[in-house]
Formats: structure tokens, C-alpha cells, sequence
């Protein structure tokens, strides 16, 4: 049976903040993605797309933009994730967004004007200011799943955690 219900092919992930004020030091959030194979769906992730690994093995999940200040016009981190072409071996994947924690523990509602925004071309699927995890220091802010026919499907998923980014990757896909 064919279907006329079109899963994801491609996403971006965008993220946004102000830079801190003069004087103080400045905030690094970082996007992040893991993923997740059909034998595994949860727990560690086969690997991750972060500041330090912008490209995934075989060049679908990539971190175009990676901002250390937030200064500058526009977002300050883009994620593009190529579903459509990630192998079916993968049948999860998982972004969040993580404060790094240099000066001291800093969370969301301590950076300003932080935005997250999920899309599909023109499509906005999820967007976040983060609001509802003002206390967190990392945050997952998107899921997508491949159903039982190969599709791939968005769920929003805003959910945070007071952890630092060594231990956020190990739980985000949890």
C-alpha cells in the first residue's frame, strides 16, 4: 500500500542568544545531536554531531555554525540533518542544546534571549525560548523517528537537565 504522507527528508536546527554583557564571561551554548541505531534506540548514542565532531560519518548531520559568543547577526549555531540520506541502520535521532560551564554554573534563564528553532524548508516544526527549562543547563529540544515504513517523523521533545556536556550526551536518549 502506497502512502501520499511524506516523512521528514531534511531538517535544520538553528539556535540563538545574546552575547553576555561587557565585563562578563561569555556564554557558549552548543547544539548537539546523537544518534541511535534499531538495536539501541536509547542509552549511548552510535555517535554525535557537536562543536568538536561537526560532520557525522558519513556527512548527513552536520554543524554548519558553531558560535562560542553569540555575537553576530542571525542564529549563532545551524544544524543541518539530512534524514532521507542516513542509513537504516539509525532509527533515532536526538538534538539538545548544552551551556558549557567554563565560569562557573550558568543556566537558561541566565543567557538572554536564547531561541531554538526546528524547520523543514519553510515548515517550522518546534520553536523554544526556553522558558520551561529556565533552570536547566542542557535541554533536549527535538526527536525524530523512523516509522515503520522508513519515514521519518518530528516529535517535539523540551525537556532539560542540570548536567554538563560530558554527562548530556550519555542522557539525552535516555
Amino acid at each position: 500500500m502506497s502512502t501520499f504522507n511524506k516523512g521528514i527528508a531534511k531538517a535544520e536546527v538553528t539556535l540563538k542568544w545574546d552575547p553576555s554583557p561587557l565585563g562578563a564571561p561569555d556564554n557558549d551554548l552548543d547544539l548537539i545531536a546523537a544518534t541511535y541505531t534499531r538495536d539501541a534506540p536509547h542509552g549511548a548514542p552510535a555517535y554525535l554531531v557537536h562543536f568538536d565532531s561537526r560532520f557525522s560519518p558519513d556527512g548527513t548531520i552536520n554543524l554548519n555554525r558553531d558560535s562560542r559568543t553569540g555575537k553576530g547577526f542571525g542564529p549563532d549555531e545551524i544544524m543541518t540533518l539530512e534524514l532521507n540520506r542516513l542509513s537504516e541502520t539509525y532509527t533515532r535521532v536526538v538534538v539538545g542544546v548544552v551551556i558549557q560551564q567554563g565560569e562557573g554554573r550558568k543556566v537558561f534563564g541566565e543567557v538572554e534571549n536564547t531561541a531554538v528553532l526546528v524547520h523543514e524548508g519553510h515548515t517550522e516544526l518546534a520553536a523554544s525560548d526556553f522558558a520551561e527549562v529556565a533552570q536547566s543547563t542542557a535541554a533536549t529540544v527535538a526527536e525524530f523517528l523512523r516509522d515503520e515504513t522508513g519515514e521519518w517523523r518530528f516529535h517535539p521533545v523540551l525537556r532539560g537537565f542540570d548536567a554538563d556536556p560530558n554527562t548530556f550526551t550519555g542522557l539525552m536518549g535516555s
